[in-house]
Formats: C-alpha cells, structure tokens, sequence
C-alpha cells in the first residue's frame, strides 16, 4: 500500500522543464526613421476664418447697397433719405469742425457718471436682498412694480424735482442702468452652485466664508452680464434724454437736425451713436470672456 502510494506520487511529479536551444536571430538591416508628414489643412483654417469674420458684414453691406440704388435710381426721395454720399460729407465736416468729439464727449461723460450711480445701487440693492431673504420679501415686490415705468413715465417728476439742467440726465441714465444690475444681480446669488454650498457646509464653513469663498466668485459673470445690459440701456437712456432736453451730445445733434431738416446731419447722428454702442459693447465682450476664461462651462447650440 505504501509503495502504491509512493509510485503515485512519482507519477504525480513532473519533469523538469528543459532549456530550449534558441538559436541566434540573422541581423535586420538598419532602416533610417520614416518621417511622417502631417497635412495641415492652412487654406480651409484660412477660408473659414475669412467667411466667419465676412459674415457679420453682410447684412450691413446689403442694406447700404439698397440705400445707395435707392437714393440713386429715385426709388427715395433725398427729402426722405439723403444718399450715402452726402452723409458721408457731413459726417467728416462734423470731425474736422471739431463738433463730434464734442458732442460725442458729452454724451460720454453723461452716460459714464449715470451708469457709475445706476450700476453702484443695483449691486448694493442685488446683494442685500440676495444675501438676506427678509429684505427680499420687503423691497422685491415694490421694485418690480416700479420697474415697469418706463424713463420718460418719469419725466415730469425728475423735472420737477432736478430742473432741465444735468442731474436730471444723470438720474434718469442711472435709473436706466440700475434694473438689469440689480436683476442680475440677485438672479446671481439665487443661482449659487448647490454642490459647493453643500461642500462648504460639510468642510464646517461659516457663512461668510461661504459667501466670500463660494457665492460671489460664482456670482461675477451673471453681475458682469448685468453690468453689460445696463450700459447698453444706459446708452440708449442718454439719447432719449438728450432729445428732450439737451443743449449738446449726440441726441441733441439729431434733434437739431430734425429741426432744421438736415436729414443728413440726423443719419450722421445715427451712424456715430450706433458705431459708438457697437464698440462699448464689444468691449464688455472681450472682458466678459476673459473673465470667464478658465471657467468650466458647458455649452449648447441648436444645430
């Protein structure tokens, strides 16, 4: 039994594996590194950031096309519309003459000062009911009712309150750019991230660290949007204003031109106060895009 056992055993076992004999492999001939050319497609980059920065052009080349046949062929009359050339004319008198930049640099400093008092209140206003819902439930409701008063709904009182003079210009841009900043404003903290409050509660944060840590870095782009619509209403309060009472600015060289009849003085009026809006705005872009740079954000576009 035990040698059954025993033999067992030695069948169970396995040989040794032996050393495969590996023979040497003949040498491969050297072969120079094969370099790989990369086509960069330069002239369709090209191509599509021509078309892209054209695009923008078109609309407005279009509609000068069709003022200029319109004008030339007599399809309108010049009392109604002065041709392209002739506003052209004007245009340039009114920058060697020196009267643009003056007007112009009024209508600046206007509009700055409003929308500096309007865009101040409007962030104090958006963070104290943001931060306190007691002060929401008090000064929300009335301030949504007297936003629907549009500014010239509060003429006659700023004249009587403020006179014809520049405190009047200055309230009414200021209340113009005070609604969207405050809007905006409170719009930012009730959208405050819920999985960073919820971290910063877990991580035993006060609430004023969360507020200073959490709430208003996620609050910067939505007030800096607000910031952005209230210039652009500021802007177009001011020439509102300047039209009714104003003795100098853009919106008073329309209305002196509409007095006298000088279509073309009131389209080189138009053209510069659109130009001027454009380039503010998109200044507001290029800093609104900085400050969002770095930013993870997720982006949708109806195809």
């Amino acid at each position: 039994m035990v040698r059954a056992n025993a033999s067992a055993l030695d069948r169970g076992k396995t040989a040794p594996p032996q050393k495969a004999t590996v023979e040497r492999l003949p040498a491969f001939p050297a072969r120079s590194p094969r370099r790989v050319q990369v086509k960069t497609k330069t002239h369709g980059l090209w191509r599509e950031r021509l078309s892209n920065g054209a695009l923008p052009w078109l609309v407005p080349l279009a509609l000068l096309g069709v003022w200029y046949l319109g004008t030339e062929r007599g399809w309108l009359s010049e009392q109604v519309l002065p041709p392209p050339a002739f506003v052209y004319q004007t245009l340039t008198d009114l920058i060697t003459s020196g009267d643009l930049w003056m007007n112009a640099s009024a209508s600046l400093q206007r509009v700055l000062v409003g929308f500096v008092l309007g865009a101040g209140l409007g962030i104090t206003l958006g963070l104290a009911m943001g931060l306190s819902k007691t002060v929401e439930d008090y000064l929300l409701p009335t301030f949504n009712a007297l936003v629907q008063i549009p500014v010239l709904g509060w003429l006659p009182f700023a004249l009587l309150l403020f006179g014809i003079g520049e405190p009047l210009k200055y309230v009414l841009i200021a209340h113009s750019a005070l609604i969207p900043v405050t809007l905006c404003t409170l719009q930012a903290f009730r959208q405050a991230p819920k999985g960073l409050l919820e971290v910063g509660s877990a991580y035993g944060f006060s609430r004023r660290q969360i507020v200073t840590d959490i709430v208003i870095p996620s609050a910067i782009p939505p007030i800096f949007t607000g910031l952005r619509l209230g210039f652009t209403k500021a802007w177009l309060s001011l020439v509102v204003v300047e039209l009714l009472a104003s003795s100098e600015g853009l919106g008073y060289l329309i209305a002196y031109g509409r007095q006298l009849f000088q279509l073309d003085l009131v389209m080189a009026a138009v053209v510069v106060v659109g130009a001027v809006g454009l380039l503010i705005d998109r200044g507001f872009d290029v800093v609104e895009r900085r400050l969002n740079k770095g930013r993870a954000v997720t982006l949708g576009r109806l195809q």
